[in-house]
């Protein structure tokens, strides 16, 4: 074989080139303790609070605690795989998810890994979890109505697009019911969902992708699970990286909807996870920044203005509370940094009124600017309708005399409590919710059984969707109840309790 002393020299020329001197460097640190989910490393002196460490067998994990000569970490792994003496790098990096459409219809975990057995995620883009709230000169008032399709919520605490309104209870209350049933009826809105189960059981998550599926939804929303099983550090991150999910279509000029389902299990990740960093604890062994952490996360919930584009992120918070005590500490740290507070009674549920909204001490601090003029124009004395009947009931049980004012508040209190009454899955359209509670405020119920009631509104509905559809359109068009259409609303009303009427 024949050496071509040309092609060589062209070889190396091309070799010396191309040749970068340039040196790959990373800072290493050792660890020194590791176990229920956090580590103590020494050295990387120039690792900054939040960046991501890599540490062997590909486990990643979060630096939180900075001190003169050691680290503390989070892990976003198994902790089994980490020994004392292993090396660990800095990235450079803070903790990044994949954003985008492509995530919608799926299962991920706290890191955007989807985790419901389907193909890999191919995201075109990624988000920090982390990030600053946009500021007071980036927004614009809440004036754009985000529909429930729960009666009692849209007619007395109406929810708009960019607020934070947080759902309170006791467990075993229907706060999942609420926000589950908020999503469902966003299908064909233009709302994606995000829906961040922290803490929850898996076959609670699987049977929340069920529900969501069945009823379509899934098409719009993606499921974060930060379940029980999970490292308590994977549980705190999950808010916030659903959050940035969420801020994608916010800033894309989209309108999102997250569910935080809830902020009680966040809150007791963080304090597990701060404890175990030795952090200094306070009151009830929670970490000083714990209102921190929530409010930087809450914070992040916007519509911006015209300008840069006009996307929204709606928050729906959960808080889990103890025996009804909304006055506890996690419990009245949310509540003073949310735009009102949708409250779940125990006794509401028991007694049979599901949704178990307490109306007296549930409100809407900016939704009502919101609300439609036909909606505000039914609801009338609604609100007022059902205090007064709170304050009489007691004397209904005693069967005692009473006079015809009294007598009146409660014979409409009680078809108005069995007229909110709702099922769970079966969102209402604003058209059909104006009209109904229409024939509730206006008296048209007063003769009809409270038995009835529920049967009355049933076939109201479907009376008005099948045979005067027309009628609905014009009260969602015109957004206002003119003389005509409370005419032909009275007309409907009064065919359709002929059957009930006492």
């Amino acid at each position: 074989m024949r050496i071509n002393s040309e092609e060589i020299i062209t070889l190396l020329s091309k070799q010396i080139e191309e040749y970068s001197s340039q040196i790959n460097v990373s800072e290493t640190g050792t660890v020194i303790q590791a176990g229920d989910g956090v580590v103590k490393l020494y050295g990387l002196a120039n690792a900054i609070l939040g960046e991501l460490l890599l540490f062997p067998n590909d486990v990643y994990g979060i630096a939180l605690n900075l001190e003169e000569e050691t680290i503390g970490a989070i892990l976003l792994g198994s902790d089994r795989l980490i020994k004392e003496g292993d090396p660990v790098k800095c990235t450079g990096r803070v903790v990044e998810v994949p954003v985008g459409g492509e995530l919608l219809g799926r299962v991920v975990n706290a890191m955007g890994i989807a985790i419901d057995g389907k193909a890999k995620i191919q995201a075109k883009q990624t988000a920090p979890i982390e990030k600053i709230a946009p500021g007071v000169v980036l927004r614009q008032p809440v004036k754009e109505p985000l529909q429930t399709g729960i009666k009692v919520i849209d007619s007395m605490i109406p929810i708009g697009k960019g607020q934070c309104e947080l759902i309170i209870g006791d467990r075993h209350t229907g706060k999942t019911a609420i926000a589950i049933d908020t999503i469902i009826n966003q299908k064909g809105k233009d709302v994606k969902c995000i829906y961040v189960a922290i803490g929850q059981k898996k076959s609670t998550v699987a049977q929340i992708f069920d529900i969501l599926g069945k009823y379509g939804a899934m098409e719009y929303t993606t499921i974060i699970a930060a379940t029980a099983g999970d490292p308590a550090p994977m549980q705190y991150i999950a808010a916030y990286a659903g959050c940035a999910m969420g801020e994608y279509y916010r800033d894309s000029g989209q309108h999102a909807l997250i569910i935080y389902d809830d902020l009680t299990k966040h809150a007791a990740a963080y304090r597990q996870v701060s404890l175990l960093l030795r952090r200094p604890s306070g009151r009830e062994a929670f970490p000083g920044d714990i209102f921190y952490a929530h409010s930087r996360l809450l914070e992040r919930t916007a519509k911006l203005s015209d300008e840069f584009k006009g996307g929204s992120l709606t928050a729906l918070p959960i808080i889990e509370t103890q025996a009804g005590d909304i006055s506890a500490y996690i419990p009245s740290n949310v509540i003073s940094m949310t735009d009102g507070q949708i409250y779940l009674e125990k006794d509401l549920f028991n007694s049979g009124i599901k949704p178990a909204i307490n109306a007296g001490l549930s409100v809407s601090c900016v939704g009502g600017n919101t609300q439609v003029k036909a909606m505000k124009q039914a609801v009338g004395s609604l609100r007022l309708g059902l205090a007064q009947y709170r304050e009489v009931e007691a004397f209904a049980q005693f069967g005692a005399d009473l006079d015809k004012t009294t007598q009146a508040q409660i014979t409409r209190g009680e078809r108005l409590v069995e007229l909110l009454k709702q099922g769970q899955y079966e969102p209402i359209d604003v058209s059909a919710q104006i009209a109904l509670i229409f024939a509730g405020t206006r008296g048209y119920l007063d003769e009809i059984n409270v038995s009835d009631v529920r049967q009355f509104c049933l076939n109201f509905i479907k009376k008005l969707e099948e045979k005067h559809k027309p009628l609905l359109d014009k009260i969602e068009n015109e957004k206002q109840l003119s003389e005509s259409i409370e005419k032909e609303l009275a007309a409907v009303i009064n065919d359709t309790k002929t059957m009930f009427a006492l």
